[in-house]
């Protein structure tokens, strides 16, 4: 995995964003971001934190799987995520849009069929990644989004420069159930580190919106699991995993940064497996089905 190299990516989304802001959704726009997989949750966060900055920077946003996009809504622009450009659900919706709503892509490769079925592309080849499990794409579109909303990154950069070597939390890798849980634009970061263990270790791993762990996923928790905050926890969470022999996770940074040390995890936990956290079973870079 090209995890290590998030930050110097994250660096160039900043720049990118500045160049492409005719192609990113504008201030006030209704928005619908869509993807598959890791491109879902990164659509999710993104939703979460444009509606969260109102209708100066951001506006009202949906986040949709591409398989699932309602004909019957209507949207100032769509924004789809893929890294490959090659996965067939984004390419049939982005060419069944075509001319009825504005849309933009962000991908990492400007010769596939979602720049030519999009309006507007914003290619980030600088993230592209040989691994099939993606880390660096995902987090750097998400950078690029950030960017646009007027965030600046540089405070990021300087945190995840420290994480992608400090030490992970203690007894996470001898941990063999996992839940990740996140508040309003986290619960796309949380869905996404789980994701990353169930792809790349074959683990165990779960996520939830926080205040919705109490209503039945606390009952998989013992002295096996580690709970993992992404954000602000809800106020006597923490003690109420520590009650069931759980480990507790928590750090005062934000989401995307500590997405890298899951990300790690999710290595050091494959490496522990004898697994190849690179070419994970059952997986390939990009989904194309036979139509």
């Amino acid at each position: 995995m090209e995890i290590a190299s998030q930050p110097d990516c994250w660096r160039k989304a900043a720049e990118l964003a500045a160049t492409h802001a005719a192609a990113l959704p504008r201030p006030g726009e209704r928005v619908a971001v869509t993807g598959c997989g890791t491109s879902l949750f990164m659509s999710q966060t993104i939703a979460a934190l444009r509606e969260r900055h109102g209708g100066e920077l951001g506006g009202e946003t949906d986040a949709l799987p591409a398989s699932e996009f309602p004909g019957t809504r209507r949207y100032d622009r769509v924004l789809a995520l893929s890294r490959s450009g090659t996965t067939t659900e984004v390419v049939d919706l982005l060419r069944r849009l075509r001319g009825t709503v504005p849309t933009t892509v962000i991908t990492a490769d400007a010769s596939t069929p979602v720049v030519e079925a999009a309006d507007e592309a914003v290619v980030l080849d600088f993230a592209d990644e040989q691994s099939v499990v993606q880390t660096r794409f995902a987090t750097t579109a998400l950078a690029v989004l950030r960017a646009h909303l007027g965030q600046d990154l540089e405070p990021l950069i300087a945190d995840a420069e420290r994480a992608v070597a400090e030490p992970l939390p203690d007894g996470a890798v001898e941990a063999t159930q996992f839940t990740f849980l996140g508040r309003g634009w986290t619960v796309g970061i949380a869905n996404e580190a789980g994701l990353k263990l169930r792809e790349a270790s074959l683990s165990w791993a779960e996520s939830y919106p926080a205040m919705e762990y109490r209503h039945g996923p606390i009952s998989v928790t013992d002295e096996r699991s580690l709970v993992w905050m992404l954000g602000e926890a809800p106020e006597g969470l923490a003690d109420d995993v520590r009650r069931t022999g759980g480990r507790w996770v928590e750090a005062d940074r934000d989401a995307m940064v500590e997405l890298i040390r899951a990300q790690r995890l999710a290595v050091a936990l494959a490496e522990r497996a004898a697994i190849d956290p690179d070419q994970p079973r059952n997986l390939a870079y990009s989904i194309i089905l036979n139509k």
